[in-house]
Formats: C-alpha cells, sequence, structure tokens
C-alpha cells in the first residue's frame, strides 16, 4: 500500500501532476511545510486512533490539535492514537505518510473543520517523501470521508 496506493488512486483521475515529491523527508508539519513550500497550517496533517478496534483517521489543519473534552463528546471515547507499527499496520501507511487515501480496509475517515480555513490543502501521500496539493473540493471528494467533524483547537478557535 502506501505511496504506490496512493498513486494509483489518483492516477484514476488523472491527478498525478497533484504530487510533489520533496527532497527531504516532510513527516512533521514544519517539514512538510518548510519542504513542500506552504504555511504549517495548510499542511493536512492525518492523524490516527483507535475507536472501539476500529481505525478512525482524522484529517485536520497543520496549526490545529485534539481538544479531548471535544473528541470524548463525539466518539464516546477518550482519544487513543495509533502507536508505533500499529499505525502502518492498521491504516496501511507509514508514520509521517497517513493520508486519507489508499487507506486499509476498515479505517472511517472523518474531516475536522479546521480545514474549511483553506482552498488549499496539503495532505501526505502514503510516504513520508510525498505530499499533495488539493483544493479542498477535491479532498472531500475523493477522501470517502464520513462526516465533518470538530474535535480541535486551533488559533481564532480556541474554547
Amino acid at each position: 500500500m502506501s505511496l504506490e496506493s496512493v498513486q494509483e488512486f489518483f492516477k484514476q483521475y488523472h491527478m498525478e501532476d497533484h504530487f510533489i515529491y520533496p527532497d527531504e523527508t516532510a513527516a512533521t508539519v514544519e517539514l512538510a511545510a518548510e519542504h513542500i513550500g506552504c504555511k504549517p497550517e495548510e499542511v493536512c496533517k492525518t492523524m490516527s486512533f483507535l475507536v472501539h478496534d476500529q481505525p478512525v483517521i482524522i484529517a485536520m489543519a497543520g496549526d490545529a490539535r485534539i481538544q479531548n473534552h471535544k473528541y470524548k463528546n463525539y466518539f464516546h471515547v477518550k482519544a487513543k492514537m495509533l502507536q508505533g507499527e500499529q499505525v502502518e499496520q492498521l491504516t496501511g501507511h507509514p508514520i509521517g505518510g497517513v493520508c486519507p487515501f489508499g487507506l486499509k480496509e476498515g479505517c472511517v475517515v472523518y474531516l475536522d473543520e479546521s480545514l474549511k480555513r483553506f482552498p488549499v490543502v496539503y495532505p501526505a501521500a502514503g510516504s513520508p517523501y510525498a505530499a499533495l496539493r488539493l483544493t479542498l473540493d477535491e479532498l472531500v471528494k475523493y477522501s470517502g470521508f464520513k462526516d465533518w467533524i470538530d474535535v480541535t483547537t486551533y488559533p481564532g478557535h480556541e474554547e
């Protein structure tokens, strides 16, 4: 899976030109912003959790942080991030490359409201050495997400 599965997924839509391959790793928000040339908040970071034994993927703005009480109100469990080898084992993508595309079956994708601030976002593409440039509409169209949720805090949206 990983990068190849994401490339294959977007190939069917003739979107190969949306990929960015930085020379350096883009495994963190700061590195991604630096190496792909965007603002950190425009990076679409994707965090993976386990909710009732099901992998849940939440795509959010680079400057957003999970707000525990919001998360618990929505999912009815305490936030439990996937750890180490679990990430690739359950999502199909390595740490630093998790994205809402080309995932293993059973992963449920959510998009956080924090992303709605940006017309263009930059998610990883299945590898810490690959990213995508997508409009928000493209992210919505191709992510196969289940729902928009509000489980984060970010500048201008603190609670």
